[in-house]
């Protein structure tokens, strides 16, 4: 008898670990995600070792913990951990091997560690230099290495770096160096590929300017160009025939306050409370899907991962993927049953915001520290948030319930549109314990959007919600 599917969610991974900036791979026949590792609570970026987690191509709901594949202590500049390991990229070598990228955050140089299995225990490997054995990162004409991205093609291994905050006119824009067989010496040296919005005018980029996070992929013969813009919240790319020359910009893949979607709400409304961004794309089956992250805690330094499903045209645009609940899944998720509150795409007030602002907004938190296998849930929702969760195969849902606590005296008005008219509402009570509420809510059969919107005062937390159709009652 074959084994039922898990659903796949968004975040992919259970919503107690905190991996960003990932980097999806597929190796025989799983996919891989390498990424740096925030914790819960975290009051910088990245504090943990890097851990690897993969699944199934075929059973995108069913991730498996790899371990930690490399501790912060294992290089040589940081024996003593007081440094954090940034965003992370990996490649085939020339030997099979498996090679992984990486910047401390106060090292300026390219460290690389190895691997004869995608996610097993590297080691630490070298840093790449020049043929005189000066690093990358400490000669005069470098430019501060910072999240490298890897492509080995043959013999040459393709090296994308680069760091361009706004004002700073003394870095250029994304770097690419080419390296030799040994996946550490400088075969070619160093040229400017994607301009930083110090150096963008006129060069078809601006708005959109290399901020951080380079990534590449090749589809076809074109090698796509994937990065973290000026703005921050958004993963852009651009595209060429060379792989150090040529770029032209192509345009956003995603934007984690979901900007410039206007397919249910006006373009220039923020859906969702953003920051940075860091990602890539990958191939899996016959589709290409965006892996990107998100921001919980209402801080930047507890981050996690989350994909979306890509529409590539003919001639190789990749159409801006709306941020969904369900985007690894291959479709909507089913129209019944218990959901965490978690997954909400969609978090605002009516007080728009593109970047996450502490307690002033609604968050997604946890109980218990970091490591705590504890279920996230909404907290702080007040009146005006609204909550979106997309998308749902409903089929004669004519009731819905919520798992709340908090004191709260108002209702979660159950809508389809974040605008629309409320199908029912559920009304809310003073407490300081979790409690389920139910009433009747007609959600018409369809592929559906379900939004929640808290109307009244107090404070409330959602832990859960549930779609119960006609059957079921």
């Amino acid at each position: 008898m074959e084994k039922q599917k898990k659903q796949a969610l968004n975040p992919y991974l259970p919503s107690w670990e905190y991996i960003p900036d990932g980097e999806p791979y597929v190796f025989e026949g799983r996919v891989y995600i390498y990424g740096s590792h925030d914790f819960y609570n975290g009051y910088v970026f990245c504090m943990g070792d890097y851990v690897c987690w993969s699944a199934p191509v075929d059973d995108l709901g069913n991730w498996k913990y790899e371990g930690i594949i490399y501790p912060k202590t294992e290089d040589p500049l940081n024996r003593d951990g007081s440094m954090c390991l940034y965003a992370p990229d990996v490649t085939v070598g020339t030997d099979g091997r498996y090679y992984l990228y990486y910047v401390l955050d106060h090292a300026h140089v390219v460290s690389v560690a190895v691997c004869d299995t995608p996610a097993g225990q590297y080691q630490f490997y070298g840093y790449v230099h020049d043929k005189n054995g000066v690093l990358l990162g400490e000669r005069p004409q470098d430019e501060p290495q910072f999240d490298p991205g890897i492509l080995t093609e043959g013999n040459r291994t393709y090296l994308y770096t680069g760091f361009c905050g706004q004002g700073d006119k003394t870095r250029t824009g994304a770097m690419a160096t080419v390296l030799g067989p040994d996946m550490l010496t400088i075969e070619e040296e160093t040229v400017f590929v994607v301009p930083g919005c110090e150096t963008s005018q006129g060069t078809g980029f601006e708005g959109h300017a290399f901020f951080e996070a380079p990534s590449i992929r090749k589809m076809g013969d074109i090698y796509y160009f994937i990065y973290s813009s000026e703005v921050m919240h958004e993963l852009c790319y651009a595209v060429s025939k060379s792989p150090t020359s040529g770029f032209i910009y192509g345009g956003v893949i995603v934007s984690n306050c979901d900007l410039h979607i206007d397919s249910y709400k006006p373009a220039d409304m923020p859906a969702a409370y953003g920051a940075n961004n860091h990602g890539s794309i990958v191939k899996i089956g016959k589709d290409w899907y965006i892996f990107y992250h998100r921001h919980t805690n209402g801080t930047w330094y507890s981050r996690q991962g989350c994909a979306e499903k890509l529409e590539i045209t003919k001639d190789g645009v990749i159409c801006q993927a709306e941020i969904t609940s369900c985007g690894l899944n291959g479709g909507p998720l089913k129209g019944q049953g218990e959901y965490p509150a978690y997954l909400a795409c969609n978090i605002f007030t009516n007080e728009p915001s593109i970047y996450v602002a502490g307690d002033k907004y609604p968050k997604v938190i946890q109980d218990g520290r970091d490591g705590d296998e504890e279920e996230g849930y909404i907290a702080n929702i007040a009146d005006s948030a609204v909550l979106g969760y997309k998308y749902f195969d409903c089929k004669n849902v004519c009731r819905f319930a919520v798992t709340t606590r908090g004191y709260a005296d108002g209702v979660f008005e159950i809508r389809t549109k974040w605008d629309g008219e409320a199908l029912g509402s559920v009304q809310l009570c003073y407490t300081n314990i979790w409690n389920r509420y139910e009433a009747e809510a007609k959600i018409p059969d369809g592929v559906q959007a379900i939004y929640l919107a808290y109307r009244g005062q107090g404070t409330a937390q959602l832990k859960s919600f549930e779609l119960i159709p006609e059957e079921k009652i």
